[in-house]
């Protein structure tokens, strides 16, 4: 059974509760799911997982969460040759940035060697419509499933 692991950051709540539905919807394509909210996670530990959802709020303008640099920094390193991964994110577009954290962690995966199997999920503030984060955590459940499959 395929393995997944949802790495997230939040500061008000709205990327903890993307975090929640997009969980409820990899749940319900039968995969495995372990999800850690940062500090409490380890960068070492994607590697043991065959699929990688990372979350984060946009802080000022542009920036990745304070709860996330140490991270990043420390998956320098990591080999994430043969995962899947997607990354999505809660943003303001009072700012000139929005949602660029989900790009950061995008480029950071893919540099790593993961393959990104769909956009990334930003959403304004709260998520609105609870089904699209649901839909999102699905669809990577089941991309996951058959890119497994075909191996």
């Amino acid at each position: 059974m395929a393995n997944v692991i949802l790495v997230f950051a939040s500061m008000t709540g709205n990327t903890e509760e993307m975090a929640q539905l997009i969980g409820k919807g990899v749940e319900e394509t039968g995969v495995n799911l372990t999800i850690r909210e940062l500090p409490a996670a380890e960068p070492k530990e994607l590697e043991d997982f065959d699929g990688i959802i990372l979350g984060s709020y946009t802080y000022g303008d542009g920036e990745l969460a304070d709860e996330f640099l140490d991270y990043y920094e420390e998956m320098d390193g990591l080999n994430l040759n043969g995962k899947i991964a997607a990354v999505f994110g809660s943003g303001d577009t009072a700012y000139d940035q929005f949602c660029v954290a989900v790009n950061i962690l995008s480029d950071k995966l893919t540099e790593l060697g993961a393959t990104i199997i769909q956009d990334g999920l930003k959403i304004e503030l709260a998520p609105d419509d609870e089904e699209i984060c649901v839909s999102f955590g699905r669809e990577f459940g089941e991309k996951l499933k058959e890119v497994l499959a075909l191996k």
